[in-house]
């Protein structure tokens, strides 16, 4: 199954953000019973942070990202892009 990044950064303060990080995070443990191979987390040095995950194509990649509770509460912008590994 091909694998897609969501990498995000956050725009809104971070009270706002800490409200639905344990929805995001529920939200992911989800995919992962899914079948997704889901895994997300957060830059070090950096506002923002990425989620990877395996979907069966781009279409079906951005209707999991919209229900991602740091999108649907507008808390995060982000890029989705399929990732073609060429060494694992």
């Amino acid at each position: 199954m091909p694998t897609f990044v969501k990498i995000e950064t956050g725009i809104v303060n971070k009270t706002t953000f800490d409200q639905y990080v344990s929805a995001h995070k529920a939200y992911v443990r989800q995919l992962i019973d899914q079948g997704h191979k889901a895994r997300t987390g957060y830059w070090a040095e950096l506002g923002g942070g990425m989620l990877i995950f395996e979907a069966s194509s781009l279409l079906e990649a951005q209707a999991i990202v919209t229900q991602d509770p740091l999108i649907i509460n507008n808390c995060v912008k982000y890029e989705l892009h399929q990732w073609c590994i060429v060494v694992e």
